[in-house]
């Protein structure tokens, strides 16, 4: 579930995309935890079924997981059950997907999480099984041509949508159009206090405005918009470069491994979902096609 700096890039979105990004120097957990929450569960079977597979889900976080199951991540979530010859069965929390890790596997209610930053330290994360890249979002019949940060023409996009705390906020920053494009982005929550708190930008919004050209630009997580711009004949997604630098000449990551987390001390249940990925595969890889998510292919593992 990027997602995410917003999970945007949700620890990817579960940070997804976002996605505090390393380079800004801060963790998407820091953020995202901060706040009390009460945990809004119901009573879930007990851990250690191996005969089903409990997947921590958001009930309303399109188009990651919603509680019809049309979210590509439920649709993973079931295929990698499958490959593991178990039934899935999904706990649903109101939370948004950010919280996914803190207020739901700590807490032992369910015991995988999709869409999780190969690596998170939080948890014990699967081989990746995508890369997952941030995208320009833009009218196939715009007059700018934009391809990468290095692009003369985002100077004269206005206004670019964007995730704040995210890579784009970064890049814009440097290429000092960050005064030029705040006040839209934070039309985008309707100017909504985010202090101690978090705001999603709806990314179905963050698209449609690029469609109906309120917008010459949005920068987004792949995964978050995907959906909307497959849905829309005027638009098309452009992949980032993942090559690029802060001011002072630090990494700024754009494309981001995605694996499946579970808790630290769960490693036979790690060691079963990393024997049932290859057999996975090649389904997840048409989910994320189907879904319009641009493949990149994962880091090899070593």
């Amino acid at each position: 579930m990027n997602r995410p700096l917003q999970r945007d890039h949700r620890i990817g979105r579960v940070l997804t995309s976002v996605q505090l990004t390393a380079a800004i120097g801060i963790t998407a957990f820091a953020i995202f935890s901060a706040g009390p929450l009460r945990s809004e569960q119901a009573a879930v079977p007990a851990a250690g079924n191996a005969s089903t597979l409990r997947i921590c889900a958001a009930a309303k976080e399109l188009p990651y997981s919603a509680s019809d199951k049309s979210g590509f991540e439920n649709k993973i979530a079931e295929t990698l059950a499958t490959a593991m010859g178990r039934t899935v069965e999904f706990v649903w929390s109101d939370k948004a997907a950010i919280y996914a890790v803190r207020d739901q596997l700590d807490k032992k209610l369910c015991d995988v999480v999709i869409g999780v930053d190969t690596g998170d330290e939080r948890v014990l994360t699967s081989r990746a099984y995508y890369r997952a890249p941030y995208v320009f979002v833009q009218r196939k019949d715009s007059p700018l041509k934009i391809e990468d940060w290095n692009s003369p023409d985002l100077a004269k996009a206005h206004p670019i949508g964007f995730v704040q705390g995210s890579p784009a906020e970064v890049m814009i920053t440097k290429l000092d159009l960050y005064n030029d494009n705040i006040n839209y982005v934070s039309s985008l929550t309707n100017f909504k206090d985010k202090r101690n708190t978090y705001t999603r930008i709806p990314p179905e919004r963050m698209v449609g405005e690029v469609a109906d050209k309120t917008a010459a630009l949005a920068v987004a997580f792949a995964p978050e918009v995907a959906r909307y711009v497959k849905a829309n004949d005027a638009l098309k997604i452009v992949v980032i470069p993942d090559n690029n630098v802060r001011s002072d000449g630090l990494r700024v990551p754009h494309h981001f491994d995605q694996s499946f987390a579970v808790r630290k001390d769960d490693k036979d249940l790690l060691a079963a979902i990393d024997a049932a990925l290859p057999k996975a595969q090649a389904q997840i890889e048409t989910i994320l096609k189907d879904e319009g998510v641009p493949y990149v292919p994962p880091t090899p593992r070593t």
